[in-house]
């Protein structure tokens, strides 16, 4: 058993959350257990109790009681990349410097592991780097079928400063999507609180009823149909101002226009799709800009469409050429 120890906060570390710093130190220690110590008290910041998604600052003291010697094992040993995932990494790289790595995440991959998944970009990252303080993290998230641009900071304390710039909503994302018949009227807002509701088929959000306000995320989405093949589908733009879980997804179908392919809050079955179009999730993250956390210039990146949908964009003739300054124009016509 090891004695009571006091540990400072570093500089790289300021914005972290609890249990990932716990994470980064205490490598074997089950969440189970740090979330037990929280709960009693063991486990304090600054002498005061916290939670486990606190955020910690530079220079705070963490009080760490003892640990039993299976708790701080040694982790196991880190494998590197291999070619392969290199080669993969590299290829969908959009944009590199000291300091950011953006990609153009793939469609059916996941962002983060899970009870049944095994392959996820988070597992990739973590073999980079020369170990915690390094290797390169995740600085937002986006769902498995959803592809496009996804921010990666190389270091944590690029992380952090990103960390607040996204809580800040100084960072613009702008993405597209194909969703079924034509949302009327052509530009709206979409201010619906969400709710999450776990389900046998994983987690779901909806709208948040009357008494809910105590467990309901404020959730707000701009959108703007940019070209409709008659009444059948539509090729929207859509700027999320807050960034839920599956906001996206949800707010298309509470109106009425669920996301092509969707089989999570769209209709289920081979009738889920027009004719002609892959059933497969007709959301992609398809641009993203913010101030560059060194406080030189701004960062402004933009994804291609993946396969499938530039097929639907060609199936309905929508072009993806000039889009980008045509949701320019939307937007500023909005004032957003």
């Amino acid at each position: 058993m090891a004695g009571v120890e006091t540990k400072l906060v570093g500089r790289e570390e300021d914005g972290m959350r609890l249990d990932r710093w716990f994470k980064s130190h205490y490598a074997s220690l089950p969440h189970s257990r740090l979330e037990k110590l929280l709960r009693s008290g063991q486990v304090r910041v600054d002498g005061g109790r916290a939670k486990s998604h606190t955020r910690i600052s530079a220079g705070q003291a963490i009080r760490v009681p003892p640990l039993q010697a299976m708790d701080v094992a040694a982790p196991k040993k880190r494998e590197g990349l291999s070619a392969a995932d290199r080669k993969f990494l590299a290829d969908i790289t959009l944009y590199e410097d000291n300091d950011l790595l953006i990609l153009n995440k793939p469609s059916g991959i996941a962002v983060q592991g899970g009870s049944k998944t095994v392959r996820h970009i988070d597992g990739l990252l973590e073999r980079l780097g020369d170990g915690p303080e390094t290797r390169p993290r995740l600085v937002h998230r986006l769902d498995r079928d959803t592809s496009g641009v996804l921010v990666v900071a190389k270091r944590r304390s690029i992380a952090a400063r990103l960390g607040k710039a996204f809580q800040t909503r100084s960072v613009r994302k702008i993405y597209w999507a194909v969703v079924d018949g034509v949302p009327r009227p052509p530009q709206g807002k979409i201010d619906a609180a969400l709710v999450k509701a776990p389900g046998p088929e994983g987690d779901r959000v909806r709208k948040a009823r009357a008494g809910e306000q105590d467990v309901a995320q404020s959730a707000v989405t701009y959108y703007s149909v940019n070209d409709r093949a008659g009444q059948q589908a539509a090729f929207v733009t859509l700027k999320p101002v807050t960034g839920r879980q599956h906001q996206l997804r949800a707010h298309m179908a509470m109106i009425g226009h669920p996301i092509l392919g969707d089989a999570k809050y769209g209709p289920h079955g081979t009738e889920a799709v027009p004719e002609g179009v892959e059933n497969r999730l007709h959301l992609h993250a398809r641009r993203i800009s913010f101030p560059h956390p060194a406080g030189e210039g701004v960062v402004d990146v933009t994804a291609p469409l993946p396969d499938h949908m530039r097929r639907t964009f060609a199936l309905f003739g929508f072009p993806e050429k000039d889009q980008d300054r045509l949701a320019e124009l939307n937007s500023a016509g909005r004032g957003q």
